[in-house]
């Protein structure tokens, strides 16, 4: 799919002048998870770019858009963030560089995986012992060096851009039929700006369905309030771009379950991983112990109750631990 081809950009063209780098395939595949038996569907955005794909390269599309050869990015994540990883791969496409501070949190196997991939791949990749002061050192040095900062999760409206149009991209494939009308989306919530700008998409779509946000952050940084706060701020730049007005977000349209947290960020939940391996034998997809395999869990629990089919959004690319 190219610049022009967005749907993003379909529905405002004004869009269409902000720096982008191409970086996925799109749109990512909708398929049925029938071998599992149940009125399932899932959303392949581990499918959506030719290297390291998954729901952080559709914002590091827009937030790389001004980044060029020798430029310096400076971005922070927990140990085995994925988005410190897809960072520092796409912005070496681009020809920049990375610096990347990290902190300790509970591990599981893939965040070990990930977090070496890290280590080898980012030359500066301190960890911290917390979150404030990798996140202020880190402001510290874009500011000082005059490098692109991104904050942990590249949640910012510019990279939320990125959801809404992956939210206007499932429209589109419901209206040509490649999956029935979801009754609810289920996907992860950490930073926020994956579901922000889902929840933006679909209210600018008219597309009635409920985003149900698993939980896999603590709740000081992983909220409801947080999401809607960053989905105004995204609908704000967008008016501010096109001069167009964008309708507001309904508070029915999303719903955070906090079941799946497991007790703390990156800590494995025993359910999940079981819900994950039962997946990957069924079908050979891999999911993350930190976001994707808890999401699943509550997708799982959904398709018990909803009077309607479920779409899991797989947000983590498995590619990212070899490629």
């Amino acid at each position: 799919m190219t610049q022009v081809d967005l749907p993003l950009f379909a529905q405002f063209p004004a869009l269409a002048s902000l720096p982008r780098a191409v970086l996925c395939r799109l749109p990512s595949p909708v398929e049925p998870l029938t071998r599992l038996g149940r009125d399932l569907w899932i959303k392949r955005d581990d499918l959506n770019a030719p290297l390291c794909g998954g729901n952080k390269v559709r914002a590091l599309e827009f937030l790389l858009g001004r980044i060029g050869q020798g430029d310096t990015v400076i971005t922070v994540g927990g140990a085995g963030s994925t988005h410190v990883l897809a960072t520092a791969i796409h912005s070496k496409r681009l020809g920049a560089g990375t610096v990347a501070l990290r902190w300790k949190h509970d591990m599981n196997p893939v965040a070990e995986s990930i977090d070496s991939r890290i280590a080898s791949a980012i030359a500066s990749s301190p960890v911290h012992r917390t979150p404030l002061t990798a996140i202020a050192t880190a402001r510290y040095r874009a500011f000082s060096r005059g490098a692109h900062y991104l904050p942990v999760g590249g949640s910012l409206p510019l990279g939320i851009l990125g959801h809404v149009n992956a939210a206007l991209e499932l429209a589109g494939q419901i209206e040509r039929e490649e999956m029935p009308m979801p009754a609810c989306v289920v996907l992860p919530l950490g930073t926020g700006g994956t579901v922000a700008g889902m929840l933006l998409g679909f209210m600018i779509a008219g597309l009635p369905v409920e985003i149900v946000a698993a939980r896999v952050g603590p709740r000081l940084f992983s909220n409801g309030r947080k999401v809607f706060g960053l989905a105004l701020s995204t609908s704000r730049l967008i008016e501010q771009v096109t001069g167009e007005r964008i309708p507001r977000i309904d508070p029915w349209m999303l719903r955070v379950v906090h079941h799946v947290y497991g007790g703390a960020y990156g800590r494995p939940l025993p359910r999940a991983n079981k819900a994950a391996k039962d997946l990957h034998d069924a079908t050979g997809i891999q999911l993350d112990e930190t976001y994707s395999a808890k999401a699943w869990v509550a997708a799982l629990d959904e398709s018990r109750a909803a009077k309607g089919p479920v779409l899991f959004w797989l947000t983590f690319d498995a590619s990212c631990l070899t490629s």
